[in-house]
């Protein structure tokens, strides 16, 4: 099994800056592409960002880019989410997810490995 751990959520006021960071452990050779999902009260689990497992296709929806950056570091097992220029409505728990594919998927269910959130809360 593969267990993903998000770390790095908080507190921040609107224009901040947040690196969001997910850590890979157990069968991580099973792990290809990976990404960034997040919710809000309310709303459904949309995509945020994708990257494949070579690090060399992301993809962003238009509503985080520019602002958002997805990276990877695969000897650390490790991927990122460096987020600038924060809105309030960027407010939402952030899931970390991993799949076996060489692409991430949507909806959210579609992936195979997922982390436990981390909250980010952008004041205004």
């Amino acid at each position: 099994q593969v267990q993903l751990v998000e770390s790095g959520g908080g507190l921040v006021p609107a224009g901040g800056s947040l690196r969001l960071s997910c850590a890979a452990s157990g069968a991580t050779f099973r792990i290809d592409a990976m990404g960034w999902f997040r919710q809000a009260p309310g709303k459904e689990r949309d995509l945020v960002a994708t990257i494949d497992g070579a690090g060399g296709s992301i993809y962003y929806p238009d509503s985080v880019k520019g602002r958002f950056t997805i990276s990877r570091d695969n000897a650390k097992k490790t991927v990122y989410l460096q987020m600038n220029s924060l809105k309030p409505e960027d407010t939402a728990v952030y899931y970390c997810a991993a799949t076996t594919r060489a692409y991430i998927a949507t909806p959210f269910y579609e992936n195979d490995y997922w982390g436990q959130g981390t909250q980010v809360t952008v004041s205004s």
